[in-house]
């Protein structure tokens, strides 16, 4: 996980691990934001596995999930078949609903063989999707097979790598979860985000880093109806940076709140007053720290 600059915690790099040992679905349930996605992005990467990514969303279905016929295809093939007198509907029928003619989704297509392996195949944000197809889920994850009527069935000849992700919009059916290792992910503590920081935003300097770090983790504590997620303080030093900060102060920190913030009314509670006040915050506590820390170093 650190190859591909992902800073995971023990418990994370245990549950992927058992995951991988075991070839059992994983799956990750927490905040927007907190790295559930990138955890397959990354397994991906260092196994050097096809990435087959499923986006759920509300009336998700099996032709869009699984497969479907490509029927524009196959209307021209049929005219053409009628242009050229060919009578014979069986065979025409036994053409047209050939291999050549399926689009495979991702469902399909993470049963498919690969030269490479069994690929990654990662279901995101499963809350999205409607009961019905987390019911079908369940078929498709226990044999690891679908069953196409005028082709046969297709079975995977190496079980995928499959991490399921959800933000907990809606409580996933115990079936489900039964069938795979669970994981909850939550916000890192301070040293493990300003870690993922060094790696995520190099040219960040080290306390504009500290500060955006103690600034998002106060945010956290608040009553907000979205508070920022490691993505979002990673596009904030980013932006930072890009405005040539070294340090958070009053202006910057009013300025780029559209950036670690994504809701109006989340941002006019932060801007002006509060924002002063978890800036001092950090500040005194940054000020606190150096103090101690020179205290020590006379000491020694």
């Amino acid at each position: 996980m650190a190859g591909g600059d992902y800073v995971a915690d023990r418990a994370m790099a245990t549950s992927v691990f058992l995951a991988l040992k075991l070839g059992r679905p994983l799956f990750l349930e927490g905040e927007v934001g907190s790295g559930k996605t990138e955890v397959a992005k990354v397994l991906a990467e260092q196994l050097d596995r096809k990435l087959v990514r499923l986006q759920c969303y509300e009336g998700l279905d099996v032709s869009s999930a699984v497969y479907e016929w490509n029927y524009a295809r196959q209307m021209i093939e049929i005219r053409l078949a009628e242009a050229e007198g060919i009578a014979d509907r069986e065979r025409l029928g036994e053409d047209i609903f050939s291999e050549k003619f399926l689009i495979r989704r991702p469902l399909l297509e993470a049963l498919e063989p690969d030269d490479r392996g069994a690929p990654v195949l990662l279901i995101d944000e499963i809350d999205r999707a409607d009961e019905p197809f987390e019911a079908f889920l369940l078929e498709v994850l226990a044999d690891f097979q679908v069953t196409i009527p005028e082709i046969g069935t297709v079975k995977s000849a190496h079980t995928p790598i499959v991490i399921i992700t959800s933000n907990r919009t809606r409580e996933i059916h115990d079936a489900l979860k039964r069938r795979c290792l669970y994981s909850w992910v939550s916000y890192p503590d301070a040293a493990r985000e300003r870690e993922v920081l060094k790696r995520k935003a190099p040219d960040a300097p080290e306390k504009l880093t500290a500060e955006i770090v103690a600034f998002a983790q106060d945010l956290r504590k608040g009553d907000l109806f979205k508070p920022p997620g490691v993505a979002e303080t990673i596009d904030w030093a980013n932006a930072l940076v890009a405005l040539d900060k070294r340090e958070l102060d009053r202006d910057a920190v009013n300025d780029t709140l559209g950036v670690v913030l994504k809701y109006q009314d989340d941002i006019e509670h932060v801007r002006g007053a509060e924002a002063e006040r978890i800036l001092t915050s950090v500040q005194d506590e940054e000020a606190h720290a150096a103090a101690l820390k020179g205290q020590s170093a006379q000491g020694a």
